[in-house]
């Protein structure tokens, strides 16, 4: 049991203030993540952009009363807090968590590498659940913060723990090394992933080393040939040091000679048999899986059970049922206007808090829905388990619970403050549903993998198209982030949601950019703007082009309209005075040159009289829009337009009397015009994972990709022609596979006849014959193993919607925002 009196000692923190000795449970990090006020210790994390110290009053107010802190606090402000100081609140964490692994003498299995971590430790889960009581990393919490709030969960009842670490550049490793301190390593495998942060891939591999210093036994591959290398190296290195054990390696191979020697992989349907010699001995496991990536990841999974000295039987018997590992939190249209998160291979407390977080996100609609299934091995006793789970509900705002299975059925009771239902199993469930009765909800369907609760999410998820846009959420926090550090401390971001959010969806990403701490967001028209503020979105929105026929909305919503020219200012002042409103928030567009919108220099004093006269209005910030700011040879326009918005923003503001937000600086500006920020910058379809510039494209994670299938083969000779007007004729006998995507769905016809291509099986196909209203052709004739159902993809990470814009000799925003709204959006969170 942890005090903040004990938390003082191992941290040897000053106790500033000490009011209570509550017990401490939780580490909170994130105030928006707070779950059991009771029990949780604030952690106020200090980068360049955020002080997390600022939460500290919000948090109070909400019932934490335990505090770690970096920074100087008023005590007086909270007198029922315990407050502990630090000089660094990062360490403090790693120390407090590496103090707390200490505690444990049980096998800890540490996993590192460029690919696999998180397939291989949820594989080892599934593997070894039936023998141990394991505590794992939640998701692919791997980093200098997820590794500590991994470890933190280790409790008595635990006797294996399973946790994955990663590290972007050198230094990270060993602070990781001391709170995970494995006893038995894992490395997966070396590649090119987040190469950037080092000088070259041996610097890599031994950073990544450092977190087996101390471990009785590493299992890698030998066929990395750079890995086995500095393995060598660092094996001779711990063999040199003053520790109890020497480090054992336990080694495989498809190549040469090694403790596990695959002599054989045999891939059947949608199996492989691997076969492989170990201590002499032949002996082989089966896997439900076919890819390279599979393959390799289930070797890993069998030495380590080989090392744990299990059965050759007990290993093929569970070998052959490993499970699908879903990587990722999805969100779809369901049925009756309901929106359906899909977590359906997995139910624990950690895994559980993730997705409720995602799940408060989504303000789209009135009513929070969660279907759960039992919790398994959670190492507490039911009632004390599910109480906590009622507490995590009732924390995020949850009305509806749907429980699954006889140990939550039992304790129904935990359950008072919320509308609940229960089932002794899913077959029960969805025998007496009635659909109906989900009507305008966010639902999560979270459930471990036994229960099947996929069955329950194709139930409730809307029919769709195979024609589908998948934005991966997790890809635009990242995005956001990369421009973020280049802006200076204070400088306010306003995210660009127009036009469909250039494609990706409306208040599903505008719900994201609010929880990630987006200050303002702009929308093209109030309608887009009324559509956010009926999903839940109360940061404030700028409307660009605002139209007289919806001024009485923009009132009503509370929108704030950008003011471009006389006329539009004189039209919506007759409203706001009629409506008897005074310092309505607007925002002033100045023409510095771009000559679309925006009031120029002459017309400032009348402006200015204008805007003073009757005190109708604030102006909540001056901006103007760059021509050119992503071309080097129009720097010297963009500086003139820069020094004209400065002189003309600066006679507004001597003007208004008070302060005003300036911008001007948009995507490309952020990086190539740092000093262009001011105030506050716009950030439009940078935040999408398109950059102009390829030094900067590069830091980037693709947002989206549109997929479709293949709907039917043809077999066709030489000479005959495909697709409307026989256009497009085969010179020697062809495949021709139709595709579920036209123009309809917004694929454009410029791009039929060999101009645009797709992959099919990683492979480029060309379109041939013209592109009709709701399908195309490939010529997949160099594809042999295309198949009638095959993922098709139109654009996405390996073919860049850059490069289909190319082909139809357009800019990528056209692609993407005429993707149809016919094609559905699928969203989802890593």
């Amino acid at each position: 049991m942890y005090t903040a009196e004990s938390i003082s000692k191992i941290l040897k923190g000053e106790l500033l203030q000490q009011t209570g000795h509550p017990e401490i449970e939780h580490i909170l990090l994130d105030s928006r993540k707070l779950l059991v006020a009771e029990t949780s210790v604030f952690i106020p994390l200090v980068s360049e952009r955020r002080n997390a110290h600022q939460y500290i009053d919000e948090l109070y107010k909400k019932g934490v009363s335990n505090f770690i802190v970096s920074e100087p606090v008023s005590i007086g402000l909270y007198p029922k807090a315990n407050i502990i100081m630090v000089k660094n609140t990062l360490q403090a964490l790693h120390t407090l968590v590496a103090w707390h692994r200490q505690q444990f003498q049980v096998p800890v299995i540490g996993i590192t590498g460029s690919n696999g971590k998180t397939i291989v430790k949820e594989w080892l889960y599934q593997l070894l659940e039936k023998d141990y009581n394991i505590v794992r990393s939640p998701k692919s919490y791997n980093s200098q913060i997820g590794v500590p709030l991994s470890v933190w969960q280790m409790k008595e009842e635990n006797d294996l723990a399973i946790f994955e670490a990663g590290i972007s550049q050198p230094g990270e490793m060993v602070n990781l090394e001391k709170v995970i301190r494995p006893t038995i390593g894992i490395f997966t495998n070396i590649g090119e992933a987040h190469n950037e942060g080092f000088l070259n891939i041996r610097q890599k591999v031994n950073e990544k080393l450092i977190l087996f210093m101390k471990s009785d036994v590493l299992i890698y591959c030998k066929d990395y040939l750079a890995l086995n290398e500095c393995v060598n190296n660092f094996h001779n290195l711990v063999g040199k040091r003053e520790i109890d054990n020497d480090l054992q390696l336990l080694t495989w191979s498809r190549k040469t000679d090694a403790d596990l020697r695959v002599i054989g992989v045999d891939k059947n349907d949608n199996h492989t048999r691997i076969d492989a010699l170990y201590k002499q001995e032949p002996i082989f496991i089966r896997i439900p899986f076919v890819d390279e990536g599979s393959i390799e990841n289930a070797i890993h999974c069998w030495a380590l059970m080989l090392y744990l000295g299990k059965s050759q039987q007990l290993i093929q018997e569970r070998m052959d049922h490993l499970g699908n590992i879903a990587m990722r939190l999805e969100m779809k249209q369901g049925i009756n206007n309901c929106s359906i998160i899909n977590d359906s291979y997995n139910s624990d407390l950690g895994s559980l808090a993730i997705a409720l977080e995602f799940l408060q996100q989504q303000r789209q609609h009135p009513v929070r829905t969660v279907i759960l299934s039992d919790i398994l091995q959670s190492g507490k006793s039911e009632g004390s388990l599910y109480e906590e789970v009622a507490g995590m509900l009732e924390q995020k705002g949850i009305q509806k619970l749907i429980g699954i299975g006889k140990n939550i059925s039992r304790e129904k009771q935990s359950f008072s403050k919320v509308k609940a239902s229960f089932y002794a199993n899913t077959e029960e469930f969805l025998q007496q549903v009635d659909t109906s009765e989900f009507q305008n909800e966010s639902i999560l369907v979270k459930g471990a993998r036994v229960f099947q609760f996929e069955r329950i999410g194709k139930l409730l998820e809307q029919k769709a198209h195979q024609t589908i846009l998948e934005i991966n959420l997790s890809a635009i926090a990242h995005n956001i982030k990369a421009y973020q550090a280049l802006l200076k401390p204070g400088i306010k971001l306003m995210a660009m949601v127009k036009a469909f959010s250039y494609g990706s969806g409306s208040y599903e990403i505008a719900s994201l950019l609010q929880f990630h701490g987006v200050d303002y967001l702009a929308v093209a028209y109030a309608d887009e703007g009324v559509e956010l503020r009926r999903a839940g979105i109360t940061l404030p929105v700028m409307v660009m082009n605002p139209e007289p026929s919806t001024f009485e909305a923009i009132l009503q919503w509370n929108l704030e309209p950008e003011l471009y020219s006389m006329h539009i200012l004189e039209q919506f002042e007759e409203v706001v005075r009629y409506a008897n409103k005074t310092n309505y928030p607007v925002h002033i567009k100045l023409d510095t040159g771009m000559h679309r919108l925006g009031f120029e220099q002459h017309e400032l004093p009348v402006l200015v009289q204008r805007l003073q006269q009757e005190g109708l209005f604030r102006v909540q910030s001056i901006f103007s829009h760059l021509a050119a700011s992503e071309d080097a040879g129009k720097d010297e326009f963009t500086r003139k337009q820069y020094e004209l918005f400065i002189k003309m923003s600066a006679t507004l503001q001597q003007q208004l009397g008070h302060g005003v937000i300036r911008h001007i600086a948009n995507s490309a500006a952020i990086h190539r015009h740092p000093e262009l920020q001011l105030d506050m910058v716009r950030l439009g379809i940078g935040m999408y994972g398109v950059d102009s510039a390829a030094t900067f494209q590069e830091k980037l994670r693709n947002v989206s990709t549109l997929k479709t299938t293949i709907a039917q083969l043809k077999h066709i000779p030489a000479g005959d022609s495909v697709g409307y007007g026989g256009q497009w004729t085969a010179k020697a006998p062809a495949v021709i596979a139709t595709v579920r995507i036209g123009y309809a769905d917004g694929y454009s016809r410029r791009l039929g006849n060999g101009t645009g291509k797709m992959l099919v099986r990683n492979k480029l196909a060309p379109v041939v014959g013209v592109v009709a209203m709701d399908m195309l052709m490939l010529d997949v004739t160099h594809i042999p193993d295309a198949a009638e159902g095959d993922e098709v993809i139109v654009f996405g990470e390996a073919l860049p919607v850059q490069q289909v814009a190319n082909w139809a000799d357009t800019i990528p925003y056209e692609i993407l925002t005429g993707i149809s709204q016919r094609v559905k959006r699928v969203y989802f969170q890593e």
